[in-house]
């Protein structure tokens, strides 16, 4: 397992090790025949549930759903919910940080306090998406 460096961002009691293999996991079954880049996430739910994703490419590029599409996909087909913590990894199963667009996703269904495992450590959501337009947002 990677060491975890979390720093003064450790948030809710979060079981690193069971998130990464729940990530890499998840990772083993992303259908990329294009880019040959697997990507898998889990995350940590505020009710306990540990959900995941891998991405899923299509030969019309911009199709493609990204590992956090699909993680919140399954969100929202267990019961919903918010994200609590978050982890992602790639084709080695090395830790991976979500691009922009993802962490955008990401922020629409975070938890109070979420928390992400980054290649710099345990980062809150409002460090790695400093600044978000959100839900609250929109009147």
């Amino acid at each position: 397992m990677d060491t975890v460096k979390t720093g003064g961002n450790a948030g809710p009691d979060v079981d690193w090790d069971a998130l990464l293999q729940a990530a890499r996991e998840a990772m083993g079954r992303a259908y990329v025949p294009y880019s040959k880049y697997p990507v898998g996430a889990a995350a940590l739910t505020e009710d306990g549930r540990i959900v995941s994703g891998c991405n899923i490419e299509n030969a019309s590029y911009g199709l493609t759903l990204c590992a956090e599409c699909s993680l919140v996909s399954q969100l929202h087909m267990t019961g919903g919910g918010r994200l609590a913590a978050f982890s992602c990894v790639d084709g080695k199963g090395k830790v991976l940080m979500p691009c922009g667009r993802c962490r955008q996703l990401l922020y629409e269904f975070r938890a109070p306090g979420m928390v992400l495992l980054t290649v710099s450590g345990v980062r809150t959501m409002d460090e790695v998406l400093p600044d978000a337009f959100g839900p609250e947002n929109l009147t």
